[in-house]
């Protein structure tokens, strides 16, 4: 048999750890989008400097570009790339507020046709995370994590204001490490 001699310091160890880590299906906070965003300043072309991967972009090897125009009440939405043979790729969608009581950083979009835009399904969320007072850079995704992107106005971005980015990415409980940077597709 063993001598087990039991010390104070590793009972308060042990409270101590115990008490710190979260339960293993503890879920993280929800997804915040920013409280306000300046429409007319956000619309204009962005370049896609980083991305979660997704199955409609699959196809999309270079040079991905978003590209918002304001049309009344609605959003125009051109997105452009290159697939590997350097081919173009080009998808137009609509925007709109997610709830006109809301603020303009959480929108809907959708790719389907117009005949389909009744249904609810056909409508996802684009709500902006983060974004550089001057509108030069912007971190979009999803409430529920499965989206994301780092959006610049220029096709490069700087290293700071990148690491910015994934940073607040991070803290919304989005997984960076699958992010992936334009150019290492």
């Amino acid at each position: 048999m063993y001598n087990m001699r039991i010390r104070p310091t590793s009972i308060v160890s042990c409270l101590v750890l115990a008490v710190s880590c979260e339960p293993a299906n503890a879920q993280p906070a929800a997804v915040r989008a920013l409280d306000s965003l300046d429409l007319v300043r956000y619309a204009g072309r962005w370049h896609e400097v980083a991305r979660l991967p997704n199955r409609f972009q699959r196809n999309c090897a270079a040079d991905a570009t978003a590209t918002y125009e304001l049309d009344g009440d609605a959003i125009r939405v051109i997105n452009t790339c290159r697939d590997s043979a350097g081919a173009a790729v080009r998808a137009e969608g609509r925007g709109r507020l997610a709830d006109r009581r809301g603020p303009a950083s959480r929108l809907k979009v959708r790719f389907a046709p117009r005949a389909l835009s009744f249904l609810p399904m056909v409508w996802a969320d684009y709500w902006v995370l983060d974004l550089t007072e001057d509108y030069s850079a912007a971190l979009v995704g999803t409430p529920d994590r499965a989206y994301l992107w780092i959006l610049s106005r220029q096709p490069s971005l700087d290293a700071a204001v990148y690491d910015q980015l994934v940073a607040t990415a991070a803290r919304q409980g989005f997984d960076v490490s699958r992010i992936m940077r334009a150019g290492s597709r």
